[in-house]
């Protein structure tokens, strides 16, 4: 409950019952490990915010090169897909640096795995790749080729509803 003090949970429900894409989103998210909660509200859209918040990066979703470029330029041992890819199927969008810093102000979230974050295009450009967690009390961001991949990396995601 300290994740989301004053929120009604009321006009919540209504909003997810209304959406059955979103609640479809909620549930890939749940299912894949992600343990997604609500988060906060922006009152300039509207939306409320919901974000994977469980302890460590999602188990469902490990594994994961960057992007489709990433994935096609794999020449053996090629993942399944790729962590956008993934989150596009799913309806949501992976975290920014800024929203992912922002999750660690609820809570101490990836601190024994990582998470992929949304890369600046010319980071990408250069093959690149953003990752973070958290160690020693603090938010580290780090770069990787796109094309890599870990078993103990994946992504998080936001949902607005």
């Amino acid at each position: 409950m300290d994740r989301h003090p004053g929120l009604d949970w009321e006009k919540i429900e209504e909003r997810l019952a209304g959406q059955p894409e979103k609640q479809k989103s909620l549930t890939m998210m749940e299912s894949t490990g992600g343990e997604p909660d609500v988060i906060g509200y922006d009152k300039e859209t509207d939306q409320f915010i919901f974000c994977d918040c469980s302890p460590e990066t999602p188990e469902g979703r490990r594994s994961l090169c960057y992007d489709k470029e990433a994935l096609d330029s794999r020449k053996e041992n090629k993942p399944e897909t790729s962590a956008m890819e993934m989150a596009t199927e799913m309806g949501i969008e992976i975290l920014s640096e800024d929203q992912y810093r922002a999750l660690q102000q609820l809570g101490k979230f990836d601190a024994k795995t990582s998470s992929w974050i949304k890369t600046p295009a010319d980071v990408r450009k250069l093959g690149g790749a953003l990752f973070a967690d958290f160690r020693f009390g603090r938010v580290f961001v780090y770069h990787n080729g796109a094309q890599s991949y870990y078993s103990g990396r994946a992504f998080r995601g936001r949902l607005l509803v």
